[in-house]
């Protein structure tokens, strides 16, 4: 995995401040392999519970990572009982590493 204990802290803090204790975050894509360079940050955000507005509240998570990690690119994909769910978070679920602090 590809990012410091300082940023996965903060992509946490964000997360739960945003969607509550209760979010699980997955790092999937190119950051969660060592092998690769450079890249965006790809997040899936997951909740048990419906999100209103998700396009909302994907572009504050987003926007907010990326201020902190110097404006590089951060994509949310959410994960909800009311969003549909699309073989991205198959792939998301499958490759990606979950966040712990």
């Amino acid at each position: 995995m590809r990012l410091s204990q300082a940023q996965i802290d903060n992509i946490l803090r964000v997360t739960q401040e945003t969607l509550g204790h209760d979010a699980r975050v997955t790092l999937f894509g190119s950051r969660a392999r060592d092998d690769a360079k450079g890249g965006d940050v790809d997040l899936m955000v997951e909740v048990n519970r419906s999100i209103l507005d998700p396009a909302l509240v994907s572009a504050r998570i987003a926007s907010r990572v990326s201020r902190s990690m110097h404006g590089r690119r951060v994509d949310v994909l959410l994960k909800a009982p009311n969003l549909m769910n699309h073989p991205i978070h198959d792939v998301a679920t499958q490759t990606g590493i979950v966040l712990c602090n």
